[in-house]
């Protein structure tokens, strides 16, 4: 197939979102054509069967590319760098040069949106302003339950970086007592995790009392 063939990228997004800008950049960046779906997140389409196939988080944004189908921002952007930059100037090969994008990347998705967009998103939409970090958990390990059904592995069919990046504070959230009773997947896939040839743990702490039943 000819790149005049080619289908056009397909992005699902929201005008007033810093994510799908985020992307929206990176294909402006790398002078991709695309095409932009605006998803109606006030009305809660994000949430409905339709598009939970295509991110089981319920966020956007969502690339289609081809076949090739993807969410996550930083993901989403990796992937166009990676693909479409030959000069691999955006996402470098050298391993201490992208470990210093990654540094950001990393940024990004913690101090960045867990503060800025926060506090925006809370002006914007009315919504409070910060979530409670149990209701934020409890609602990351209901999606990981019902996502690893049917796998063993959270991205690929092998252990890979995204197993890494996500075991330890999953496994040691019981020592936060956030208890892993609920989720057999999940208790499951940790022990995939810890069954890995050179697998290490991290020291465990005591655990809180568990309330009565």
């Amino acid at each position: 197939m000819t790149a005049t063939q080619r289908p056009p990228i397909e992005l699902d997004g929201f005008r007033l979102s810093g994510h799908v800008h985020r992307v929206r950049l990176m294909l402006s960046l790398l002078g991709l054509p695309f095409r932009e779906h605006e998803i109606d997140l006030p009305k809660g389409e994000h949430k409905q069967p339709e598009f939970l196939a295509r991110n089981v988080f319920g966020q956007v944004p969502v690339l289609r590319d081809g076949e090739l189908q993807l969410a996550d921002s930083n993901a989403i952007c990796v992937y166009l760098a990676g693909t479409y930059d030959a000069s691999r100037r955006w996402w470098p090969t050298e391993p201490l040069a992208q470990a210093q994008v990654q540094r950001w990347l990393s940024a990004a998705a913690g101090p960045l949106a867990f503060g800025p967009s926060i506090v925006r998103a809370a002006r914007l939409f009315k919504r409070p302003m910060e979530a409670s970090p149990t209701a934020v958990a409890e609602r990351l390990f209901k999606t990981m339950e019902a996502h690893l059904e049917g796998r063993d592995w959270l991205a690929l069919d092998h252990a890979t970086l995204a197993d890494v990046a996500m075991y330890t504070y999953t496994a040691h959230a019981p020592e936060g007592g956030l208890w892993l009773d609920d989720y057999p997947r999940i208790r499951a896939w940790l022990a995939r995790v810890e069954a890995l040839p050179g697998f290490v743990g991290m020291t465990h702490s005591p655990l809180p009392e568990r309330a009565a039943a």
